[in-house]
């Protein structure tokens, strides 16, 4: 509910602070009072764009304020979305600065106009003859039948199953994508795996290969050095091995002598024991090596395919190489396991899609049972409005496609006279015909939805009498479960409001303003009497207006 509006410095707007109450609220004012510059003022905390040009001092910022009481609209999970802190009574500010910059606010929370829509229709819906249109639209068409089918859980549901499944649908399609490119390098990508599969790759094996090659390709070096190490150690006359069992044994003397001889005796045993030993093993060297040039082309042949494959893959690593490898081989599999990951999404696919068609079908059930009930209200709710002969064709049919609304089909024909042809809204029906079938359908869909505060600007231009009676006693209707606003320049209308706000101008000093203000019941009476007779007020013309109050 709207309960404060606060205008400062907006086209002929000075300082403008006005209250609202429950219920239903008529504003009133002569042709250019101002009633359009009210509502342009209220549609720019509602999220519309700014212009520049209705500041009224262009030195100074235009502030907007408006406060809501929102506690029944169930907005919390809004305001948790978009971090904002939640109040019961809520104010939005927009300003406009000098500048040419727009700011929006919603309590003290800077947000960007976006948003700021998005909570605005939640919180007032403006309707003119201008924005009929959207009666005319789909989706609009298909709430007013889902409001009566009490559709709202199942559509919950069927809209989050549509998004599993536009979900599911584009895994499937990213893994058919896959595929393909998968197919294009799988032949290429196998071949370079095997090439890499066909040594035993391990961290070290080239370090030991290039080790083996070395020995293998110098044999008779290895064998010469082996020898000469050999004579050097074992020589009879002059070899290591003997001079140092001489010297064992004149140590071993001397060691009678006293311990410091000892100690070199013991030196001497273990130079004596690690040369006999170096002599053994040199010996087994010389007997275990030989020349195997079947061998050094097996090595030789390994370290080429080694280095072959380090030259294609551009490294100079064995771990590298089993990078790659590792890599291929993921990618290998991966190619010939999507076959089978295709087949489980195409799997979870059809499942997902299974549950939306039976939704879709549930929904399309409940809205055929109810069109008859809506084509009822609809055609009897009119009849008092002038159209006594309007009737309605509504169809529903099913169609291929998931649509966030199910895959129904609508078609909407009206027709307004008897024995006439029906037509889409948009085709044949005129401006006040849609505005009062625009007011019947709002009054309806107001019995099944918790709906927003509605702002009625001028509906009821062109009609008169008994027909304007009616509409006021429509809008009278909503506003006991709602607040209601109906900017009108009919007595009839303005007489059912719970409270009259009346738009006006003055001149000062500083020139002409608009201003509003709430009319006594004394004020009111001359008002209606001044709408129905003019701005000479005749003593029956205020007998009417009272009675129309009464």
């Amino acid at each position: 509910m709207l309960a404060k509006l606060s205008i400062k410095n907006y086209a002929l707007i000075n300082n403008l602070n006005v209250s609202f109450g429950e219920g239903f609220t008529c504003i009133t004012g002569e042709t250019g009072a101002g009633k359009s510059i009210l509502l342009g003022g209220l549609s720019l905390v509602l999220g519309n764009r700014a212009d520049l040009s209705s500041l009224r001092d262009k030195n100074s910022k235009c502030i907007i304020e408006a406060e809501f009481q929102i506690a029944k609209y169930d907005l919390s999970s809004f305001f948790e979305k978009n971090e904002l802190d939640y109040d019961d009574f809520t104010i939005i500010r927009r300003e406009i600065h000098p500048s040419g910059k727009s700011r929006a606010f919603i309590n003290d929370s800077p947000v960007t106009l976006n948003i700021l829509s998005d909570l605005g229709s939640s919180l007032i819906d403006v309707h003119s003859q201008h924005q009929t249109m959207q009666l005319t639209e789909a989706d609009f068409q298909l709430r007013v039948i889902d409001a009566l089918a009490e559709n709202g859980p199942l559509l919950s549901d069927y809209r989050q199953q549509l998004k599993t499944y536009k979900r599911n649908v584009k895994e499937l399609s990213a893994l058919l994508e896959q595929q393909r490119e998968a197919i294009k390098e799988h032949d290429y990508n196998a071949f370079l795996l095997e090439e890499l599969q066909s040594i035993p790759l391990k961290q070290g094996m080239q370090e030991a290969l290039e080790e083996e090659y070395e020995q293998l390709n110098n044999v008779e070096n290895i064998l010469e050095h082996l020898s000469n190490g050999h004579q050097l150690l074992n020589d009879e006359q002059v070899g290591l091995v003997n001079l140092l069992t001489e010297l064992k044994q004149i140590s071993g003397k001397l060691a009678a002598f006293g311990s410091q001889y000892v100690e070199i005796n013991s030196r001497i045993q273990s130079l004596f024991i690690e040369a006999d030993d170096i002599a053994s093993e040199f010996q087994d060297l010389q007997e275990g090596t030989e020349a195997n040039p079947q061998l050094l082309e097996e090595v030789n042949g390994k370290l080429q395919q080694l280095y072959d494959l380090q030259k294609k893959h551009g490294v100079q690593e064995v771990s590298e190489l089993i990078e790659i490898r590792d890599a291929l081989a993921e990618k290998v599999e991966i190619t010939e396991n999507l076959d089978s990951d295709i087949q489980t999404k195409e799997k979870q696919l059809q499942e997902s899609k299974d549950k939306l068609q039976l939704l879709a079908n549930e929904l399309l059930k409940n809205r055929v049972n109810v069109i008859p009930q809506l084509k009822k209200q609809l055609e009897s709710s009119l009849k008092p409005l002038g159209m006594p002969s309007a009737t309605f064709q509504i169809e529903l049919k099913e169609s291929k496609e998931f649509k966030s609304t199910g895959k129904d089909e609508l078609s909407f024909l009206f027709s307004a006279n008897k024995g006439g042809s029906y037509g889409e809204l948009k085709k044949v029906a005129s401006g006040g015909e849609l505005s009062r079938i625009m007011l019947t359908i709002k009054a309806i869909l107001a019995k099944y939805e918790n709906l927003p505060t509605m702002m009625f600007d001028e509906i009821d231009t062109g009609v008169s009498g008994e027909i304007s009676n009616r509409m006021g006693e429509i809008m009278q209707d909503m506003s006991k479960t709602m607040q209601v606003f109906s900017i009108t320049h009919l007595p009839q209308v303005a007489s059912k409001g719970n409270h009259h706000y009346k738009v006006f101008k003055e001149e000062d000093s500083k020139g002409t303003q608009t201003q509003m203000r709430k009319l006594t019941a004394e004020e009111r009476v001359a008002e209606l009497a001044e709408m129905l007779g003019g701005k000479d007020i005749s003593e029956s013309a205020l007998a009417h207006a009272r009675q129309l109050l009464a």
